[in-house]
């Protein structure tokens, strides 16, 4: 069975999202460290790049710190080893397909195969243009998961169909950032991909709250939580790590209690 497989097995997967190198690549291995000690199912590691589309506010500027305090994708792949000697929950890139594109795709996947990367994401690839990753991603063992949107309609089964490792379901239009209400019909998208797969759906966008995230849980297998987490490295930057733990702490109980 595979690591992400794993993670969603008998519960509910509580997701923290960081930003590799905010505000420099120590305090992001402390910060994973303390996510995965306080219940951290899986960790996704956003490679920063410099015009993120998907991201509001909040992860921009953790894409700006980052790269201001010098953050290479070499520098990723260092970090993920380092964790990889003593860690073992499953690992999920989040970047941009200019950020795989300038590394080599075959050299980049090939890398995260050596790392222990289990899953890529990138919310700027096209579903139908996700051929020109999936064959180095199939090759190398990287799951390529896909996102669905509450716009994505007709596609939503296609989508489904050939999803791998798991599915980010976007839970409300626009990008990244913490939202007070989630009035998406998601009930209903969760239905649709259930009859097109039986690979995990975790829903993400807007979670900052134990309620929202037990809600989230609820419907889905499991709960993507980002925005909130950057917030907490603007807030206390270096020591960050501890605050992070308790706040995961806190929203993996509201998953498990769904």
């Amino acid at each position: 069975m595979s690591r992400i497989r794993q993670a969603f097995e008998n519960h509910k997967a509580f997701i923290p999202f960081i930003t590799v190198g905010d505000p420099d690549v120590a305090t992001t291995e402390q910060v994973v460290r303390e996510a995965v000690r306080n219940g951290a199912d899986l960790i996704e590691l956003g490679i920063p790049f410099s015009d993120p589309t998907a991201e509001g506010p909040v992860i921009q500027g953790g894409n700006e710190r980052a790269l201001r305090g010098g953050i290479t994708t070499e520098l990723v792949f260092e970090l993920v080893e380092s964790l990889r000697r003593d860690i073992d929950v499953p690992f999920v890139f989040m970047t941009y397909c200019n950020v795989v594109f300038s590394y080599g795709s075959a050299r980049f996947m090939e890398r995260c195969q050596k790392t222990g990367v289990d899953g890529l994401i990138l919310p700027d690839l096209p579903f139908e243009e996700k051929d020109e990753f999936a064959k180095d991603c199939d090759k190398y063992g990287v799951d390529l998961i896909s996102l669905i949107a509450p716009t994505s309609g007709e596609r939503i089964a296609m989508i489904a169909k050939e999803a791998k490792g798991f599915i980010y379901l976007v839970s409300s239009l626009g990008v990244t950032g913490v939202r007070s209400r989630i009035t998406t019909d998601l009930k209903s998208i969760v239905a649709v991909i259930r009859e097109n797969t039986d690979i995990p759906v975790a829903i993400g966008f807007g979670i900052s709250t134990p309620e929202q995230a037990k809600e989230m849980a609820s419907l889905s297998d499991g709960a993507i939580v980002g925005s909130a987490i950057v917030k907490l490295l603007e807030k206390y930057g270096q020591d960050a790590p501890e605050a992070v733990g308790d706040y995961v702490a806190k929203m993996k109980a509201a998953v498990m209690d769904h």
